[in-house]
């Protein structure tokens, strides 16, 4: 899949959906905004997080770059809920978080050993 937007999509409902699964248990229309806004900050990370790993593995190593892409990642995660008022921040964010890090940790590897 060369196209972008299969995988911005794709990331935008399931981790979108995560969000609102993951605030089930307050009333609408927490669940419903938390989904959207998870959908939309996972699209947006899936699209900048491959050209932020391909251009800080060479300067900073597998590992740095692993550190950083999960800090921008959690930070902004977190930020970005906490001003829209999900009640479940850290369990919205524990699904998405943990696949942005594994993937991020899998593709500056694979960069690091061609290189």
């Amino acid at each position: 899949m060369k196209q972008t937007w299969p995988h911005l999509l794709t990331a935008f409902l399931l981790m979108g959906g995560w969000a609102a699964f993951a605030n089930r248990g307050h009333p609408m229309p927490a669940p419903l905004l938390a989904g959207l806004v998870q959908g939309c900050l996972s699209a947006l990370i899936t699209l900048g997080l491959k050209r932020l790993i391909e251009g800080l593995v060479p300067r900073l190593g597998v590992v740095l770059t692993v550190v950083v892409a999960w800090a921008i990642s959690f930070s902004l995660l977190f930020t970005l809920h906490s001003l829209a008022g999900t009640p479940e921040v850290l369990l919205t964010l524990a699904i998405p978080n943990v696949v942005a890090t594994i993937y991020a940790a899998l593709y500056a590897t694979a960069l690091g050993r061609a290189t």
